[in-house]
């Protein structure tokens, strides 16, 4: 069985680290560039950077800061925000990235990732799917720009036209459970995983090592991307490890 990954995410505004809950409320969380070397020496599988502002303000995700962090770091590295042509992912590449992270441009025009994926291969490509779970009609449906906007989308059916499209891997959020810290959805992490053949990130409510153990055994993730809960030091990456390996869950110590 394939080792599953501990990934720690760096959420960007305005060149600092944030978190918030339900996608809102943001506060620092601390400098990205520190975290990133802090993070790569605990035994991080791998690293995520989203500019999450950079869609919202039409431009580029900032260079300069993708290639101070990934200076600091020999463990994969995919960022993400305003991707939206291959030159776009192309420069992030070139700074040190190496996936890159599409959502609301692959939601505009589809065609990106298998354009993305003709240029630099699958495994590059990383689509990001936000979801929230509405209680109306006891649906999910996909969000897109960083959250702001319905799409009318149902995440599974999204999940699999974007993988036969060309996305390699696939990072679910669920912007319920984001930030509240009550176990991420893994109902839903477990339907889109059903449904693809590539590697779904569950991300979106971690709070305790418990959660981390059930997203991977009940929500059949291959990986699990948290922010708060390590930027914050509530759980430690090793310690989180040894808690997964004791309850049978293969990772990477």
């Amino acid at each position: 069985m394939l080792a599953r990954r501990l990934i720690p995410c760096l959420d960007i505004k305005d060149g600092r680290t944030v978190k918030g809950i339900n996608f809102g409320q943001l506060r620092d969380a601390g400098d990205p560039v520190a975290q990133a070397r802090a993070y790569a020496a605990e035994g991080a599988d791998e690293l995520v950077f989203l500019d999450i502002t950079a869609t919202q303000q039409g431009r580029g995700t900032l260079l300069t800061l993708v290639r101070a962090v990934a200076a600091q770091l020999d463990i994969p590295f995919t960022v993400g925000g305003g991707v939206t042509s291959v030159e776009t992912a192309a420069a992030l590449l070139q700074a040190g990235a190496d996936k890159v992270a599409v959502n609301s441009a692959a939601l505009a025009r589809p065609a990106l990732l298998t354009e993305l994926a003709d240029a630099f291969g699958a495994q590059c490509v990383v689509l990001a799917i936000d979801a929230r779970h509405e209680e109306a009609s006891d649906a999910w449906q996909v969000y897109t720009r960083a959250g702001t906007q319905a799409t009318g989308r149902d995440p599974v059916a999204w999940a699999q036209e974007a993988a036969a499209l060309g996305a390699g891997e696939l990072l679910l959020t669920s912007m319920t459970h984001d930030g509240t810290r009550r176990g991420f959805a893994n109902d839903l992490t477990r339907a889109v995983g059903a449904a693809v053949p590539v590697p779904v990130i569950a991300s979106g409510g971690a709070g305790e090592a418990a959660d981390f153990v059930a997203v991977f055994t009940q929500g059949q993730a291959d990986a699990a991307l948290a922010a708060s809960v390590f930027h914050f030091g509530h759980l430690r990456l090793p310690d989180l490890k040894a808690t997964l390996r004791a309850a049978g869950v293969p990772v990477r110590i």
